[in-house]
């Protein structure tokens, strides 16, 4: 009671001493945002809604008591470019199909954001990228193995994206019902995943998508970022059917906002206003530019230097083509979340002001990095359970490029490589040998210079052999794909040699990847005893391999599951430049892969023994609750990650030909059994049926799928997997006023994460 009287004391004190009502900490942020909007001249507007890569911040108001504000800040996988802790790279933390670990890697990440903004704040210091408005996570569909950016995604299913980039907004922005901890910021909308520059440029590309693939597979993990309080989007480079996505009103406004009710801001991309004009040639003058862009819903211009085109807010209003309160519409957004991250405060009333520099690599963050690592492995090999290794061997052998590697581990915007939290390939494995020899292979790191003599050499006589291959961010990485699936350069000879030479050592491939990789020759020879996909695990990727492999602790084990299909060959994949979904991603997908969606070894095995489906029957609109029971039969305590699947009755319109409907990842000791429950949505039951009737049900019986693994797959985990069904009844009811109810519904939830508690 005293402590309550006390705060109520400290309020009024702070009521009493503001100089402006936005300064009010007892008003609605509604209001306080109203007021500061008002407060703004024209001329103070326009810089207010810049943000450069050149090192600009946006200026100071003096007269307000506004301090200057950072707008660049990435988050990925820990802050970019800074003494930070250096989480795996999105792909690998995907795999992990665990949202705890999303939600406790993007906590740890904005912590340590914060800790740099309050540092460099205390000095007068506000620099690029340590703001606190974060433009992650990347939730674009992995819809081609060779996009350049697929490291950074969460695979290619929209509910894994759309569910991971929940867990990561809401840990990101924190819990506190008063301020956020750092805003997110999901990107890159929309119809974006490739080209980079094969064969056209992202700048330049048009993308060609139909209603159904647009509504069924670019939009709802965006939709599920809007849905967990996401104070930002990141309109994309390209355009999406003939107009330029940060141009597109129907996609910013009219989906975003009208129908999705997001209350947020959106930020181009970095140069793409000026795009609208210069590459796309959609407009024909920076004013006209600026005009499409704020009309359409692009709050914040990102720029690359000097070349920005929003300062001519104020010549478009003077020529009749922006009103003035179009000009101060568009701003509020900003300067409401700088409210919410209590900016304008008193400093002692916003706890976050109070984190320090020693959380940046704290020992529990590092730990957090070691776990978010093995929990991203794929064991996609174990040939006679040859792992976990339980012994020492007298003498091992790594060999490849990636033995010794240290920036590679780390991915594209990555903290900074610290070498004294990092552990390498070798230095993490050296210990499973009593004495232990290593060679590159390589001449350099494209690998195109092979020395056969230095693996020779080092394998001979090893009875163990470890080798390091992958792609790296020379031939993937923004702005940047790959042009094959093949192992770069003469990584596949090193990995041949190291068979041969090793006269029948078992042969262990570790792949440090983003992108599925043509490993069929591993896959088949039974030279090659197991293989490890790893994505780009950073600092922690030697410890977290040696745990991973010698399963030093239970929840080390392998368990992560690909996130997106390996194909056989490019013969199975339509062109990067095609956007249609026919052929892509599992949901699609013709023929049958070399590893698909979903994939993935254990240490121990798993056996599902009873599916249930309540009810068995529903109407339209309804929800249904699966529940799955499996049992451990193994030899070891590990995570199983619990998959389940849906397919529609037959329509004479493409749908996929099922779809994940939910997911988890329970930890099962050798011999238990657990049951697992979930919902599926009635959301997630809808589609397309045209453009025309927009989303409805399908009326007939509905398949569920339930096991580790997707169903009726030739490469397949020794588990098995479950079917059932449940029927959806046709209703005489009015589609329109049932789905009009359910975006209320949702707009008033969104709402509510807006407006002051």
């Amino acid at each position: 009671m005293r402590c309550a009287f006390v705060a109520l004391s400290l309020l009024v004190a702070w009521v009493q001493s503001y100089d402006f009502p936005f300064q009010d900490p007892s008003l609605s942020w509604d209001d306080r945002a109203d007021d500061l909007v008002a407060r703004l001249t024209l001329e103070e507007i326009a810089p207010q809604t810049q943000a450069s890569y050149g090192g600009q911040h946006t200026p100071a108001i003096e007269r307000l008591g506004i301090k200057p504000y950072v707008w660049i800040t990435e988050c990925l996988a820990g802050q970019v470019n800074t003494n930070a802790t250096a989480y795996p790279q999105p792909i690998g933390m995907a795999a992990s199909f665990s949202e705890e670990l999303l939600f406790n890697v993007s906590r740890d990440i904005s912590y340590e954001v914060r800790a740099h903004w309050n540092a460099n704040r205390a000095v007068g210091k506000y620099s690029t990228k340590v703001g606190l408005s974060c433009f992650s996570p990347v939730i674009n569909i992995m819809r081609h193995p060779l996009w350049g950016r697929n490291q950074e995604t969460y695979g290619e299913d929209p509910l894994l994206s759309g569910t991971l980039a929940q867990s990561f907004v809401r840990g990101l922005q924190g819990d506190d019902p008063r301020y956020l901890r750092a805003n997110a910021g999901c990107k890159h909308f929309d119809v974006h995943g490739g080209p980079e520059d094969i064969p056209v440029s992202r700048f330049s590309f048009d993308a060609k998508v139909n209603m159904r693939d647009w509504r069924m597979t670019f939009l709802p993990q965006f939709k599920m970022c809007v849905d967990a309080g996401s104070y930002s989007l990141m309109c994309s480079y390209n355009r999406i059917n003939g107009i330029p996505a940060c141009a597109n009103k129907q996609l910013l406004t009219d989906i975003t906002r009208d129908e999705w009710g997001f209350h947020g801001y959106i930020v181009s991309d970095s140069g793409a206003i000026s795009n609208i004009k210069e590459q796309h040639h959609y407009t024909n003058s920076t004013v006209a530019t600026v005009v499409a862009a704020i009309k359409a819903g692009t709050n914040l211009e990102l720029g690359g230097g000097s070349n920005m085109y929003y300062p001519k807010q104020l010549d478009a209003m003077k020529q009749g083509l922006l009103t003035e309160k179009e000009i101060r519409d568009n701003v509020r957004p900003l300067l409401y979340t700088r409210l919410r991250l209590g900016e304008f405060d008193p400093e002692a009333m916003v706890d976050y002001n109070k984190i320090g520099v020693d959380v940046i690599q704290s020992p529990e963050h590092r730990e957090q990095a070691v776990k978010a690592a093995y929990m991203g492995f794929v064991l996609l090999k174990n040939h006679n359970n040859l792992l976990p290794i339980k012994k020492q061997y007298s003498k091992l052998a790594i060999v490849g490029p990636f033995t010794n590697a240290t920036s590679e581990l780390f991915g594209t915007y990555s903290s900074e490589v610290n070498l004294k939290f990092t552990s390498t390939i070798f230095e993490g494995l050296s210990p499973l040998g009593g004495s232990t020899r290593s060679a590159n292979g390589c001449t350099n790191s494209a690998c195109s210079g092979y020395v056969r003599d230095d693996v020779e050499t080092a394998v001979a006589g090893a009875d163990l052999v470890i080798v390091a291959l992958g792609s790296g961010q020379r031939f993937e990485s923004e702005g940047n794909d790959r042009a094959y699936l093949d192992l770069h350069g003469h990584q596949l000879d090193i990995l041949k040699d190291a068979v041969f030479f090793s006269n029948g050592a078992p042969v262990i491939l570790v792949l440090i990847n983003a992108g599925p990789l043509d490993i069929t020759w591993a896959k088949l020879d039974p030279g090659v005893t197991a293989i490890l996909s790893c994505g780009y695990p950073a600092q922690s990727t030697g410890e977290a391999l040696r745990r991973s492999l010698t399963m030093s602790e239970p929840q080390a084990a392998p368990a992560g599951r690909l996130q997106a299909t390996w194909p056989l060959n490019l013969d199975q994949v339509p062109k990067i430049t095609d956007y249609t979904m026919q052929g892509r991603t599992y949901r699609y997908y013709v023929g049958e892969p070399l590893y698909p969606f979903g994939f993935g070894l254990s240490y121990t095995s798993f056996s599902y023994t009873r599916l249930s489906i309540s009810p068995s029957v529903i109407t339209q609109g309804d929800n249904v609750t699966v529940e799955v029971c499996l049992k451990n039969t193994g030899s070891y305590d590990s995570d199983e990650v619990v998959q389940v699947y849906m397919s529609w009755p037959q329509t004479p319109f493409p749908l996929p030909k099922w779809t994940l409907a939910a997911f988890a990842r329970p930890f099962i000791s050798a011999g238990q059994t657990i049951c697992v429950k979930s919902v599926i949505r009635a959301d997630q039951m809808a589609v397309w049926l045209s453009d025309d009737a927009g989303f409805g049900f399908v009326p007939g019986v509905m398949t569920v799928y339930a096991g580790g693994q997707q169903p009726n797959q030739r490469t397949k985990a020794p588990s098995n997997v479950l079917t059932s069904k449940f029927e959806v009844k046709d209703k005489p009811w009015s589609r329109t006023m049932k789905m009009k109810s359910d975006f209320s519904a949702r707009e008033n939830d969104v709402k509510s994460r807006f407006t002051k508690l």
